[in-house]
């Protein structure tokens, strides 16, 4: 199942909610969201800095975590960047496809 990487930003009105509600509820709210669309949290943090939360996650297909950004990017109460991450073992079979391309101006 592929695994990606959420880094969330969370709103003024995201960040007043989470003081209300406290961290361990959205950890729950998320992790329903996740396995409602077939996946599974590997990991959940709050961070300080740029981003106020990270999530790592299995969910079944692009179509699915495109469906969750939607999902919550629509409430406005948070923004948030998603990645693709790939197992050292993906690199190696992609070091392996021929992929022809050749360089602009090249």
């Amino acid at each position: 199942m592929p695994k990606y990487l959420f880094e969330v930003d969370y709103s003024a009105a995201g960040t007043k909610g989470l003081l209300k509600d406290g961290g361990s509820k959205r950890r729950a709210a998320v992790e329903q969201l996740i396995k409602g669309l077939g996946g599974k949290i590997e990991s959940f943090y709050f961070t300080f800095g740029i981003r106020d939360c990270v999530v790592i996650a299995d969910l079944p297909d692009n179509v699915s975590a495109a469906a969750m950004s939607l999902a919550v990017s629509a409430t406005g109460a948070v923004a948030y960047k998603t990645t693709v991450l790939l197992t050292p073992a993906e690199i190696d079979r992609a070091a392996k496809k021929k992929a022809g391309y050749k360089r602009p101006g090249g």
